[in-house]
């Protein structure tokens, strides 16, 4: 608790609070890892007899996923035999959870190292990070000439904009299926639920004809945005509903109780508590429109120069341009070109994810560091 000192007459200075230690509680024990070792190798060489000596079976992922059950099986007979069915169960599906995890983890990181393996050539050299392809032709062998700016600013700037239309749009659905309610919500949720499932070629053509065909509008990376936006504003409104239906009802009640609106009490209550799962919402969403391929190619053309302008000409994304490296083009320098613009896809992805989790990422009432900072130093100078 803060004590109350006091420096001046008639003033009352408080003491700075102290920093706070973080307990760590250990989980692991010896017995633990020996039991996770031991069944681990017990697995491995009983299933290397019985897999590749006794039974007339073959491959490297069915040997591995025999190999899983196998020890997850071993495993739980050896906890039984240690401690009680309870203690038991928890540590298989502890085992379980974090086993998956780490498969998860390394699936991730074989397929982006792969990429920049297959890659390397190509993302070694500034300028595939600094030049357009304007000047790569098919047979273009030296990776010293062009890049893949074009197709960054691309991908930047579609789901840039895709998100400015989307993310308003889902999280008022959101709030009005939560908030309002009534007998249309019934209807709300289920074209939101229906557009979830809607294939992305359908929001192309929907673009396509509403835009281009029957406005007069020339391909460009506004109506990629567009597509996009329809792809990626479902996926905020369910993910959004979900999350502002978590935050509990006295909360509301207590906004009510002193008097707020209910626009005041969504506006300093109820979305701020909801900040950090919003904002998984929308990572979510970004996740869903940012590899997208075909509505892209049917509303923004193709172009190997760099626009930066999205409403006017053909723009190039990331996946656009693997497409055409890989499946149009597809000579060995295109092929390893888009293997390199895989990679930068990835570096986007998570440079854009970072940005989003620390603008909405902290819990509701979490003071930022310069908060922290400036309260210390009125505390002190108090």
């Amino acid at each position: 608790m803060q004590q109350m000192t006091t420096a001046q007459p008639g003033k009352i200075a408080l003491d700075p609070v102290p920093s706070e230690e973080r307990v760590r509680t250990r989980t692991g024990s010896a017995t633990g890892s020996a039991t996770f070792i031991g069944a681990a190798a017990a697995a491995l060489g009983l299933v290397w007899v019985i897999y590749e000596r006794l039974l007339p079976f073959t491959g490297v992922l069915g040997f591995w996923l025999c190999w899983y059950a196998v020890f997850l099986i071993v495993y739980f007979v050896m906890a039984r035999l240690q401690w009680d069915g309870l203690e038991a169960r928890n540590r298989l599906f502890s085992v379980g959870f974090a086993t998956g995890g780490a498969v998860a983890i390394a699936v991730v990181l074989d397929q982006v190292g792969y990429t920049f393996f297959r890659g390397s050539n190509a993302v070694g050299h500034v300028n595939f990070w600094t030049k357009s392809a304007s000047l790569v032709g098919p047979l273009t062998k030296t990776m010293t000439v062009g890049g893949v700016l074009h197709a960054i600013v691309g991908s930047v700037e579609q789901l840039g904009l895709a998100t400015l239309f989307a993310v308003p749009l889902g999280v008022t659905a959101a709030l009005y299926l939560v908030e309002i309610g009534g007998g249309f919500a019934r209807v709300v949720r289920t074209i939101v639920e229906a557009m979830t499932a809607l294939p992305d070629l359908v929001s192309g053509l929907f673009i396509y004809v509403t835009l281009i065909l029957s406005f007069g509008l020339t391909q460009s990376g506004f109506c990629a945005a567009l597509a996009i936006g329809i792809t990626m504003m479902p996926i905020v409104a369910r993910a959004s509903e979900v999350v502002l239906r978590v935050v509990p009802g006295t909360l509301r009640e207590a906004a009510y109780a002193v008097g707020g609106t209910q626009w005041r009490t969504v506006r300093d209550v109820i979305l701020p508590t909801a900040r950090s799962g919003l904002a998984t919402a929308i990572v979510l969403a970004m996740a869903r429109g940012i590899g997208e391929t075909a509505p892209v190619l049917l509303v923004a053309g193709y172009t190997k120069e760099l626009n930066a302008d999205p409403f006017s000409g053909p723009q190039t994304s990331l996946p656009l341009f693997i497409y055409y490296a890989i499946h149009v083009l597809a000579t060995p320098p295109y092929i390893e070109r888009g293997f390199g613009a895989g990679f930068a896809l990835v570096v986007v992805v998570l440079i854009l994810f970072t940005i989003a989790r620390r603008i909405g990422g902290r819990a509701p009432g979490e003071l930022t560091k310069r908060q922290r900072r400036r309260l210390s130093k009125e505390a002190s100078t108090a």
